[in-house]
């Protein structure tokens, strides 16, 4: 092996040879007849993205559970695709268009689509090279597009079925509308953040003259679409007005007076202004009042012809200007107030989103969430963690119908076709409308030039990637699928739809569990995001990126030259040398041991460092193993003699626990359990111990007064027991970290007897209670407790670790003083001594420093070992500066300024400084109280 671990070397051959030889595939023929199937669908990722932090833990997650259930033995399928993303990916492709100087309507809707695809073919592939880099596990021979043949044919097999049951309607609603792109969409890609705004207070003048209301709004200019004034029933200062009708400034209409509970009284003025075409909440409000729903907008958000001529034409801000001005003009405008208030933008444009009525495809949902909310309190569908269910009961009791129409041109154009009068037909395609309706040849057909929400698709995805409609073998094998593991942003948009349309279409749920991850945010608990230039790129931290690169990545596209300089200043202060290469099993390991289900994750890069440091140790620990058992008996042979020691019994016995308490951690999905057991398994005992204790019997001389014989039976033992544990170790690690395993795998199965030609294809470890030694685990106990008791003597009076010391025992019993009879020369070599000796109670013994093993006392006499006063000094000087440290946190945490306006994380931060900082002051005041004793 070579002497430093270098991931670049090995990661890409690796990944190259399991896809080459088809290692990620499950069997469909008789020999996968008695296995279980274990399947999961990767949430398709969009075909215009690249990889972030919240896929790479994901997939993490996903290719964790995948690759130890095909170690399991399990038939094993990772279904990969991508999404066609309507909106992102026409928007990508408008961008090239536009900068030859032409629009998509220059050259029409079917050479725009042709060049959609070719845009697919040479640069949609981004992400699945980025999937591959994290070792991800997926079954490539059978990867789909939720636009590719058979997806579309579904697509439009579920339509018409839901059409011919009456569940799919057309219909004129209010939707979220972009004004730039010109097409409604969906909650999901409408983002609400808080801007500055204005609370503008208008007067309405009563029809009779006898006075006036006055309406508070955000958005004066629709006003010109308003249909009414509402107020509270139960509000006795307008309770005699309620029926009565007021004079819509600068229009001819009059409007009414009416009376709803939605109303809150004690908000601004206690009356509302209602718009029925241009708000959520006025439009239901309008459907229980019959009022008439006028809409003022064109689909560019200008004022449309249905409003006064003065403002026709004009964009929404400019007409709010003069509507304002002829407010003030008529002495109708009470006052401005400065308001803060949260702005709907479109996620691709960054347009204002206008609730919009127009015409558009519906999901009639009500019918089909009743048995979706049925299979999760059923227990057919299970949460992890189970309060997620609490959401999903939340949004599927309020469910309303489905808006799945889209105003763009790439995606499932839908499957409906208009006469010249208008009249719709739905079927799969002409010629089954013309069949399907008796429609002679003569009669003029256009289809519906709208597409279906990305979202339609993706509801089918875990039934349509297997064949459906079609009877396939592989919808046979994998579906129902086993997990969903996913966000809780997607719970309704996508985890709900597929639950509705997967028990709709095949009678069966589409999962069995749905695994709800947190969110990467980072190391301060925020959010990652551009704006804030925080974000972290997986691949950047596999093969490290330099500052002035990153710089140049964080703060490129910025329109604010100040956020700019922001962002670039704490780049440059956090990452002072540019982002290290860590290497993918480093980063997986990272979000492994942080999977606390359902938690966010803080990342921290110390922590991504530790792991990295983490491959070295298993690097370097398996080049220890194979130069000591490389060329020599290890006892493969069946009748070899071997002769086990302590450390082996115990090592044994601990193999078997830690794989017990892995198995059991991977099957509840903490993977942060399982990883922290290897961890503390690979480096606190496999490395730290028992290597060490290995060296004792491996280095005895020949010369040294032992049984040649017996002394090749134990060396033999420590072989084979060195090279097992390091096999079964790799097998236990490689579901998280693929990689480094199957290198080191591959120069040591020979050795363990193995001959098959990846790791991944291995038996996963499992626990066998008759290997595990009850009296060597306790033994190993003892034998730990007594050198860490002389380590912590040595480090408390800052005594070298490399000085030979004298420790007198007492108080031992009779099993005591067995073990160490048997582990004396081993407890010498460990803890660096030179003599151990029993004394009594009565026995004069000089100032000594004690530990405890059980009731045992473990005395270290100092005479001659450290000079008392200069201990003294030294730790007086770090008591009076660990003091000031402390006065200095406290006083910071008394200042109210400092905890009430400081963010919370980094309040926290300072607390636990000082709580860390009081336990040192602690630990130093107890050496100095042992000093003075001496």
């Amino acid at each position: 092996m070579e002497k430093i671990y270098n991931p670049h070397a090995i990661e890409q051959r690796w990944y190259e040879t399991w896809e080459s030889n088809g290692h990620f595939s499950p069997k469909l023929d008789s020999s996968a007849k008695d296995k279980d199937s274990y399947c999961i669908m990767i949430p398709p990722p969009n075909v215009t993205g690249s990889l972030h932090m919240g896929h790479a833990f994901q997939d993490t997650i996903m290719d964790t559970l995948i690759r130890y259930h095909r170690m399991k033995g399990d038939n094993t399928l990772w279904q990969p695709g991508t999404d066609h993303a309507g909106i992102a990916t026409q928007m990508v492709v408008e961008r090239i268009i536009n900068s030859e100087g032409k629009t998509r309507h220059d050259i029409g809707r079917d050479a725009f689509i042709e060049k959609i695809w070719d845009w697919k073919e040479h640069s949609g592939n981004t992400i699945t090279k980025q999937l591959r880099r994290m070792g991800a596990s997926l079954d490539w021979q059978r990867e789909r597009f939720t636009m590719d043949d058979g997806l579309s044919d579904a697509v439009k097999e579920v339509f018409v079925k839901l059409h011919e049951e009456d569940l799919i309607y057309r219909g004129k609603r209010l939707v979220n509308w972009d004004p730039v792109l010109h097409t409604a969409v969906s909650d999901l890609e409408v983002l609400s953040e808080e801007e500055n705004g204005h609370f503008w207070h208008m007067r309405y003048p009563l029809s009779d003259g006898s006075g006036e209301l006055i309406v508070a709004t955000t958005r004066p200019e629709t006003m010109l679409g308003d249909s009414a004034v509402a107020v509270h029933p139960d509000d006795e200062r307008f309770k005699s007005l309620i029926g009565k009708t007021i004079k819509l400034p600068l229009t001819d209409r009059e409007i009414p007076i009416i009376a709803d509970d939605y109303v809150d009284p004690e908000f601004g003025t206690g009356c509302v202004k209602i718009t029925p075409a241009h708000d959520f909440n006025d439009y239901e409000m309008g459907k229980r009042h019959d009022l008439p729903i006028i809409n003022i907008f064109t689909i560019d958000a200008a004022i449309n012809n249905d409003a006064p001529e003065k403002y026709r034409g004009m964009d929404r801000y400019v007409a709010r200007k003069e509507i304002i001005k002829d407010l003030e003009s008529a002495g109708l405008l009470d006052k401005i107030e400065d308001h803060r208030l949260m702005v709907p933008r479109g996620d691709r444009s960054g347009a204002v989103i206008e609730p919009y009525l127009t015409d558009q495809w519906y999901v009639k949902i009500a019918p089909l969430a009743e048995p979706a909310i049925k299979a999760v309190q059923d227990g057919d569908i299970r949460f992890v963690p189970d309060n997620w269910k609490n959401t999903y009961y939340e949004w599927m009791n309020n469910i309303e119908d489905w808006c799945i129409s889209r105003q763009i041109w790439w995606g499932h154009r839908i499957p409906a076709w208009y006469d010249d009068a208008g009249k719709v037909y739905v079927a799969r395609d002409e010629q089954e409308v013309r069949k399907k309706y008796q429609l002679d040849d003569s009669i003029k057909l256009k289809q519906d030039e709208d597409v279906l929400d990305t979202w339609f698709s993706s509801a089918l995805w875990p039934f349509s990637t297997l064949g459906w409609p079609e009877k396939t073998p592989e919808l046979d094998t994998f579906y129902p699928t086993n997990v969903l593991v996913t966000g809780f942003d997607i719970i309704f948009f996508w985890v709900a739809r597929m639950i509705m349309m997967g028990l709709k279409f095949t009678g069966q749920v589409p999962f069995k569990e749905v695994y709800v991850h947190g969110l990467v945010r980072d190391s301060h608990g925020h959010k990652m995001s551009k704006s804030k230039g925080n974000v972290l790129d997986p691949i950047d931290l596999i093969d490290g990126i330099e500052l002035e690169t990153l710089v140049e990545k964080r703060t490129k596209g910025m329109m604010q030259p100040q956020m700019a300089k922001k962002i670039e200043k704490s780049t440059r202060k956090e990452f002072k040398d540019g982002i290290p290469s860590f290497g993918t099993d480093a980063l997986r390991f990272t979000f492994a041991i942080q999977a606390t289900t359902g938690r966010d994750i803080k990342f921290d890069m110390g922590r991504i460092e530790g792991y990295r440091n983490f491959c070295n140790k298993l690097w370097n620990a398996s080049r220890y193993v194979l130069m000591n058992t490389e060329g020599h008996d290890c006892g493969i042979e069946k009748n070899s003699e071997m002769s086990f020691s302590l450390a082996d019994k115990w090592i044994i016995s601990r193999l078997q626990e830690t794989e017990k308490q892995v198995i059991e951690s991977l099957n509840t999905y903490r993977l942060d359990l399982a990883a922290q057991a290897i961890y503390e398994f690979t480096w606190n005992e496999y490395c730290d111990w028992y290597l060490e204790l290995s060296k004792s019997v491996l280095g005895a001389k020949e010369n040294d007064n032992s049984d040649i014989l017996q002394k090749e039976a134990q060396q033999r033992g420590t072989r084979h027991t060195l090279i097992n544990i390091l096999e079964t170790l790799l097998r236990i690690t490689h579901p998280i970290m693929p990689y480094i395993t199957e290198e080191i795998w591959q120069r040591v199965a020979p050795l363990a007897g193995i001959t098959q030609n990846t790791i991944m294809l291995q038996a996963y470890p499992e626990p066998d209670s008759d290997k595990i030694d009850q009296s060597a685990l306790d033994e190993m106990t003892w034998l730990q407790q007594f050198v860490l008791g002389i380590r912590q003597i040595r480090s408390g009076y800052d005594i070298k670790p490399g000085k030979p010391l004298t420790v007198l025992l007492q108080n031992g019993a009779s099993l005591d003083k067995d073990r160490l009879s048997k582990n004396e020369l081993m407890l010498k070599n460990l803890a660096r001594l030179e003599a151990i000796q029993w004394v009594e109670k009565d026995d004069d013994i000089p100032e000594s420093a004690t530990a405890l093993v059980g009731e045992m006392q473990l005395l270290i006499p100092m005479a001659g070992l450290i000079n008392v006063e200069e201990e003294r000094a030294r730790l007086n000087k770090e008591i009076d500066s660990n003091q000031g440290f402390i006065v200095k946190l406290e006083s910071k945490l008394a200042n109210e300024n400092f905890t009430s306006r400081a963010p919370e994380n980094v309040v926290a931060l300072e607390r636990k400084k000082l709580s860390d900082a009081q336990s040192i002051l602690n630990s130093l005041t107890e050496q100095l109280e042992k000093i003075k004793a001496l």
